[in-house]
């Protein structure tokens, strides 16, 4: 595996783990050139349905666009790195679990927005104020009216 310091592709592991969820190997190596230490991972390659985005677009199921989302939203915010894998891993399990080509974008930050809604109210109101689209302050207002009631937009 080519070192992301130094570009040398010898290293050894020092050590391994099974996920929680059993669907990826954790591993932490040491480059034998500068002897800096990475974690890499290793998952299954599982065909991933193709996301159709709102203006009818197709583009690959992209794991690490859902991560960069999340970590955006919850900038600043008491949320841990195992926090936001489990998060992309529950949205890459459900997706599969569908067993269909095409997955609409909306299936997927529905179940963004579910997930900070739990980890996050203000990484939540951060994400669906531009996953949403809220054209003024009063729609945000709502949302936040909303969130506090319990009641939640989709439930």
């Amino acid at each position: 595996m080519k070192c992301p310091f130094c570009g040398h592709l010898e290293d050894k592991v020092i050590d391994s783990r099974t996920s929680k969820e059993g669907d990826a190997i954790r591993r932490r190596r040491e480059c034998l050139k500068c002897e800096r230490r990475f974690t890499s991972y290793e998952r299954i390659e599982e065909v991933m349905p193709m996301v159709v985005k709102k203006d009818g677009r197709r583009e690959p199921f992209d794991r690490q666009k859902i991560l960069h989302g999340l970590k955006k939203a919850c900038e600043k915010r008491p949320v841990s790195t195992e926090q936001y894998e489990d998060v992309v891993n529950r949205i890459e399990r459900k997706v599969m679990a569908l067993g269909v080509r095409e997955a609409p974008s909306s299936l997927i930050g529905e179940e963004v927005m579910a997930a900070l809604k739990e980890m996050d109210v203000v990484a939540y109101v951060r994400f669906a104020s531009v996953y949403r689209q809220f054209k003024d302050i009063s729609e945000l207002m709502d949302e936040v009216k909303t969130l506090f009631e319990g009641k939640g937009k989709n439930g």
